[in-house]
């Protein structure tokens, strides 16, 4: 099998060349660039090519890449709402994800987030840098024994119910289905959850009913002075409603790893570039916002994993057997 992949970084390689050895019927081809209509047609001659989660994998896109004999399309990542699954279903090309890399990575770094706000760190290291070393400003609170309200309690979401329960919080959950390996955990309803929580952090994919789902009322909802973190889709959060609040003070801080509008930032290095959107530039501008670039799964324990499940999603589909569980359509 002839793999392509699109939007190779460093790691990316690094990762995979590591593992591809235990493959031997795989092979593999880098591109730096990502998938697009210009792009599409290096496609040619791959039974398969790999994409992540900043792609724009349209319906033009599928239907191109099924003229040049594509059958299998890899998401390196657990989210595919970047991809037309009906014009994938409709073309042929069964689309393969990695639905459990690494849980704990991405809560520890939606925790790092809220530890990182909360305390001013971003702040305390730029003027410590300046030689300032007052506290003005730099106060923040104690989490143990503050309530965690955490949006989604799948394997993420349970990874980060545990850290919160481990130093010592309070724990309030949402979604449609309980996790039993939760007990410590009390479910409540969304609006219950909004108005109780010092801290609230999202784990739920994006969908049509969760897009935009904290918009200005469930802001109105929330305590003055709660922390929010955003470690799953940007479109979860409206963010014109976003920066109504923290205009109107209602957060002590935002840590945000995903936001709208990322997709020409994410992964890319544009310090010498003029933003084409205010939003991005608007965000950076609160003191009380920290931004990073969708870097919650970037840990070795999960490049590793997220490897090994791409290369047996291939392996498994070359075989005939594609597993159910890492199959989308």
């Amino acid at each position: 099998m002839k793999i392509l992949f699109y939007d190779a970084k460093p790691y990316d390689i690094e990762s995979f060349d590591s593992i591809k050895e235990s493959y031997k019927s795989i092979e593999i081809d880098y591109l730096k660039t990502d998938i697009s209509k210009n792009t599409v047609r290096l496609s040619k001659g791959y039974d398969a090519v790999c994409v992540f989660v900043a792609s724009d994998v349209n319906g033009k896109i599928l239907k191109e890449l099924e003229k040049r004999g594509v059958k299998l399309l890899l998401l390196r990542c657990a989210g595919f709402n970047n991809v037309d699954l009906s014009v994938a279903k409709e073309v042929g090309i069964t689309v393969m994800r990695v639905p459990n890399y690494s849980p704990e990575a991405i809560a520890e770094h939606a925790l790092a987030l809220a530890f990182a706000v909360n305390r001013h760190i971003h702040k305390a290291y730029i003027k410590v840098r300046e030689n300032n070393f007052s506290l003005m400003g730099l106060t923040g609170m104690n989490f143990f024994g503050k309530t965690a309200g955490i949006i989604g309690t799948g394997r993420i979401g349970a990874a980060m119910c545990r850290a919160c329960a481990g130093i010592g919080m309070n724990v309030l959950a949402f979604d449609k289905i309980e996790n039993p390996s939760l007990g410590f955990v009390k479910y409540v309803s969304l609006d219950v959850l909004l108005e109780k929580s010092d801290l609230i952090s999202l784990h739920c994919p994006l969908t049509e009913e969760t897009y935009h789902m904290i918009d200005l009322s469930a802001i109105k909802k929330m305590k003055d002075g709660v922390l929010l973190v955003n470690t799953s889709r940007g479109a979860l959060i409206g963010t014109e409603d976003l920066i109504r609040g923290i205009r109107k003070r209602k957060f002590s801080g935002v840590g945000l790893d995903v936001y709208e509008e990322e997709q020409e930032n994410v992964f890319e290095n544009r310090e010498d570039d003029i933003l084409n959107t205010s939003v991005t530039a608007r965000l950076l501008s609160f003191p009380n916002v920290i931004v990073t670039s969708h870097q919650g799964f970037l840990t070795k324990e999960a490049l590793e994993a997220i490897g090994i499940t791409t290369l047996e999603n291939a392996k498994s589909f070359e075989e005939g057997r594609p597993i159910q569980e890492n199959t989308v359509c």
